[in-house]
Parts: C-alpha cells; structure tokens; sequence
C-alpha cells in the first residue's frame, strides 16, 4: 500500500516509520503523501489509541530531498504527486496534529534535519536517541522554516533560542536538545523504540475519549488566561460527565 512509509499496527498503537533508509529517510512529496495518509487512517481506526512515528535504518529524517528541492526551485517537479510545499503534509498536517484527539510520540533514531525536525515538533512527545542530530538548518538553503515551526519552536525552547537555532543553522546533539526541551527525553538507540511503546502503551490504556479531552484542554490552556483556562476545564469536564451518561 505504500513505498515510502512503513505502517503498523500492535496492541493499540500504530507505528508510522518514514522508509527511505538509503537516503536517510529524506523527505519527498511522495513520502508527505503517505504519512498523512496514514496519520489520517490511525485517527479514524477505533482500535488505535496512540501513534508512534519514527524513522527506518540510520537516521529519523536527514532534510527534504535535494533532487526535489533543486527540481522545485527550478520550476519542476521530482514526483507525480504536488510540488514540493503544495502537499497536505506540510500545508495540514501541523493543525491536524494540534487537533488529533490521540497521542503522538516521535522516536528520533538518528538524524533529524530541517524537516526532520519541523514534522516532529507539532506531536506530543519526542524521545531521541543518544548522540542523534538535530538541526533546524533551513536557512543553508537559504528558505525558512515551515510546517508551523515558527510558532511551534519557540513555545518549546523559548524566542532566544529559537532564533539561535534558526538563524545560524547549528546542528545539535539530542542532548543539548534535552537541555532546551526540544526533546523530552533522550535513550540509548537499543532502548528507544522500547521507551516509545511503553510510553505508548501507557498512553493507550487511558480512556480515549479523555485523552482527548485532555490534550484539548492544553492545547486551548497555553494560550488561554488562567480565568478562560479553569473555565474550559470545567466545561470539558462536564462534557465528559455527560458522555459517560449516556
């Protein structure tokens, strides 16, 4: 069903593995297609209740594909699909991640460049491994930053550091990254697809319909004042109490 993407499902949690080892996992527009497909086929599978994204082989995602992005800038098209910058992954995917009613986990193995790094940071939770790298190097290419991540980066490390990381395009080790908050938590790469399902698996056993309700109220109370915060709490509450009601 895909080429570019691996997809799984065990035990309530689906595993959505970016597979161009090759080229470590650089991202195409065909790639794009299929992880938002698949994004859009876990959330609507009832016996899946959080998902995992990761990377095959090497790395996590080493930056979008040169080929494509050479093509694009000269007026062309790599694949058969949209142009680069017109799919839905990079045009949908950051709202429909900031509304998806089930946990995400990212499971950095390796690598993680560009957009590597800007399609992680609209899921929940990011685990790397030791020694991954991490950069946010768009302006080497001289192009900016996308996928939300304008808004997204510094809510996680702070404006200074958003800036320090975009505009000298430094690449990191997950450690540091750790140390900023860019990633939650850093594992040996043996332990990390272990950490992540067992995270997952914690994640899963919960009733959906809360985690929803949970993730929603966060995502309204980081940008709520505390007042229409605790408002929303209640009211979300409630919501519950009745569904249960029924």
């Amino acid at each position: 069903m895909y080429e570019n993407i691996l997809y799984d499902v065990a035990d309530g949690v689906a595993t959505i593995t970016l597979n161009r080892p090759d080229k470590l996992n650089a991202y195409t527009t065909e790639m794009g297609d299929e992880a938002y497909a698949a994004f859009g086929k876990a959330r609507e599978d009832d016996a899946v209740r959080a998902v995992i994204l990761t990377g095959a082989g090497r790395g996590f995602c080493a930056g979008v594909d040169l080929e494509h992005l050479k093509a694009h800038r000269a007026g062309g098209n790599a694949s058969s699909g949209p142009k680069l910058g017109e799919e839905a992954f990079l045009k949908k995917l950051p709202l429909e991640l900031a509304a998806f009613p089930k946990p995400v986990i990212v499971a950095i193995n390796g690598a993680a460049i560009g957009v590597g790094v800007t399609m992680a940071l609209p899921c929940d939770v990011r685990i790397a491994a030791a020694g991954a790298k991490i950069g946010v190097t768009f302006t080497k290419l001289g192009i900016l930053p996308g996928l939300g991540s304008t808004n997204l980066l510094p809510r996680l490390v702070g404006r200074a550091k958003a800036l320090e990381l975009v505009l000298t395009a430094r690449v990191i080790r997950a450690e540091e990254a750790a140390e900023i908050g860019l990633v939650n938590k850093v594992v040996s790469l043996e332990d990390l697809m272990k950490e992540a399902r067992e995270m997952a698996a914690m994640m899963a056993e919960k009733d959906p319909a809360v985690l929803a309700a949970a993730k929603a109220a966060i995502t309204f109370g980081e940008s709520a004042t505390l007042e229409e915060a605790m408002r929303n709490e209640e009211k979300q509450s409630a919501a519950l109490r009745e569904a249960r009601g029924r």
